[in-house]
């Protein structure tokens, strides 16, 4: 992590410390977490990157339980306020949340809450706080901090813009006396740089975790059939939690629809959807295990559940922050998980389709197109896919061990013959016309939009035919990724020369390629997780799980928190038979040692 050091007095150091403990039930930060959290402390504005999993809520909720007074905590989703409240008053803490989804006398009564000084935790939507009613409001209350969560959002760069978040700098002139941090889970240089300037004014400490999970494997395959190819992936791991992201609601609901069929224990989830179902899908994916949760990238901020052993992306994201941040949603508890992109050119069409539509400026729109080129890059790099990822955040790793390309790394051969077959069909048909047509005239495919036009006829028409189609595919899709040729983002998605591409047509610069691997069949295999790696009774384990969604319905929170997974796996590995022995385990901090700890003694000692 790279910022400036803080050396805390003794007493705040002491108070850090009792906090951890006794509000959290941990002995120990997490890494990084201390020093941001001691930046803060000292009273510096901070801007703290760090992975998904990481425990960012844990830098701003600590401060505010140590500075005393209020803590601001701006957040852009109501599920996830609501749920961070939850957590906080099961650990002791007074907190509350206002917004449009709670009625207004359930809003008046936290509101008195604030005011009285009894809440130490206030969540709020950037619209909400940027109101003259509310900025004056708080202006007369001891606002020691103001938590910016999902920070990229302020950042026209960030993968999620929102433009509400703009206004926040604003705060700081409101609300003097306050201290900042920003934080989020992903964001590369420009995002960062931009953040810091919107929000600070150019002045703050950025601390920046290490991106790596390397827990999580990674891996791209080409795009045939994405349906089958998700059901036949789902399938071979049965009982594992999942998510399956889908660019689309009707893919959502169709590939949700297939997986069901088959037996698979699958839910739906985007924004078509009414809220209430939304709600049901997502408690239910948290509570149970063995769902996959097909969604679109409307699901997945804040969401806190650690047995998630893999993520699939059944069509490519809009840029390696968003697919980093999806991906981060598996392997939260450490053990072992996968990342599988399904990848293809009508991906790059579509997403390039996206970014020429959108409302933006002229510079938004060529940095979008720049973090797309990142994106097919990954996809068809040639060397470790970690360190490809990796980099693109400014961090640098050995190769990984455990991507598709290090565990079976391809084969790179000059394909420069091959290159200028394809490129010259490109060009011999007026660059009007997609991968699929291309691919058809290089094995000599004579279908009737070949011979219409008469295409057969070409020079190169059939010259292709010793090699198989998906060769021909992989070709084109790696020399896009070089930039030798562009995909138009009109109906066809045509694909056009560019200067690098006629430079190789004639003869002046030369072309390495990976030779296409055989689709290897998905092996059935059995939900790898912290519990089995532990050696824990998973029937001990269950009834645990069990417990803790009862009391969860009972209090109308999700079950994460109650008890992380993590915490109910040290019990059932533990088996602490006193409340004493009970606090010890991480995670039981005092107020869930008062509230929960007889019930679960009670189950642990039936074990």
């Amino acid at each position: 992590m790279t910022g400036s050091q803080n050396a805390l007095p003794p007493e705040l150091e002491a108070e850090k410390y009792r906090v951890l403990k006794t509000a959290f039930g941990f002995d120990a930060f997490r890494p990084g977490q201390e020093t941001v959290i001691d930046a803060v402390l000292a009273g510096r504005d901070v801007l703290a990157v760090m992975p998904t999993g990481a425990g960012k809520s844990l830098c701003y909720q600590a401060p505010a339980l140590v500075l005393g007074g209020l803590t601001l905590v701006v957040s852009p989703l109501i599920a996830l306020m609501d749920d961070q409240v939850a957590g906080l008053r099961l650990d002791g803490v007074v907190a509350e949340a206002i917004h449009s989804g709670r009625s207004r006398d359930q809003n008046v009564a936290s509101w008195r809450r604030v005011a009285s000084g009894e809440a130490r935790l206030l969540y709020l939507a950037p619209e909400r706080l940027m109101t003259e009613r509310m900025l004056a409001a708080l202006g007369r209350l001891p606002v020691s901090l103001i938590a910016i969560d999902e920070a990229h959002c302020i950042s026209q760069w960030g993968h999620s813009f929102r433009a509400e978040y703009l206004a926040l700098g604003k705060a700081r002139t409101a609300l003097p006396k306050a201290r900042m941090i920003a934080l989020t889970a992903t964001a590369d240089q420009s995002t960062r740089d931009d953040i810091v300037a919107k929000l600070f004014d150019g002045r703050a400490d950025a601390f920046v975790a290490g991106f790596d999970r390397p827990n999580i494997s990674l891996s791209v395959q080409e795009k045939r059939d994405a349906g089958a190819a998700i059901e036949r992936y789902v399938a071979a791991r049965p009982a594992a939690s999942g998510i399956v992201y889908r660019l689309s609601r009707k893919k959502v609901d169709d590939t949700a629809a297939r997986l069901q069929g088959a037996g698979v224990k699958a839910l739906a989830y985007h924004a078509g959807m009414d809220a209430s179902a939304r709600a049901a899908a997502q408690e239910a994916f948290l509570a149970e295990s063995g769902v996959v949760m097909v969604a679109t990238v409307a699901f997945g901020m804040g969401i806190d559940k650690s047995d998630v052993r893999y993520v699939v992306h059944g069509d490519a994201p809009g840029s390696l922050e968003a697919y980093y941040q999806e991906i981060g949603r598996a392997g939260r508890d450490g053990a072992p998980a996968e990342a599988l992109m399904f990848y293809g050119l009508e991906d790059i069409r579509t997403r390039r389709r996206f970014i020429d539509e959108q409302d933006s400026a002229p510079e938004r729109k060529r940095v979008e197109s720049r973090r797309l080129d990142a994106l097919v890059g990954f996809c068809e790099t040639i060397s470790c896919r970690r360190q490809a990822l990796l980099a693109y955040f400014g961090e640098r790793t050995q190769p990984c061990g455990n991507c598709d390309v290090c565990l079976d790394p391809p084969e790179v051969v000059d394909a420069t013959a091959e290159a200028r077959l394809l490129l010259s069909l490109v060009r011999a048909t007026g660059e009007r016309f997609g991968a699929a047509h291309v691919v058809a005239l290089a094995v000599g495919h004579e279908s009737e939009a070949v011979t219409a036009r008469g295409h057969d006829r070409l020079d190169g028409f059939g010259k292709g035919a010793d090699r198989p189609a998906a060769e021909w595919r992989a070709l084109l899709r790696q020399l896009v990724a070089a930039h030798a040729l562009e995909v138009e983002t009109g109906a066809y998605g045509g694909l056009v020369l560019t200067d690098k591409g006629r430079l190789i047509l004639d003869g002046e610069e030369r072309v390495t390629a990976a030779k296409p691997r055989p689709r290897k069949r998905e092996k059935r295999r059995a939900a790898t997780d912290a519990a089995i790696a532990a050696g824990v009774d998973e029937a001990l384990l269950a009834r645990l799980k069990a417990l803790r969604r009862e009391l969860a319905i009972a209090r109308a929170a999700p079950a994460y928190v109650i008890f992380s997974d993590a915490t109910l796996i040290e019990m059932a590995a533990r088996r602490p038979r006193t409340l004493r022995d009970l606090g010890e385990v991480k995670g039981v901090g005092a107020a869930k040692l008062d509230a929960f700890g007889e019930a679960f003694l009670e189950v642990l000692a039936s074990a």
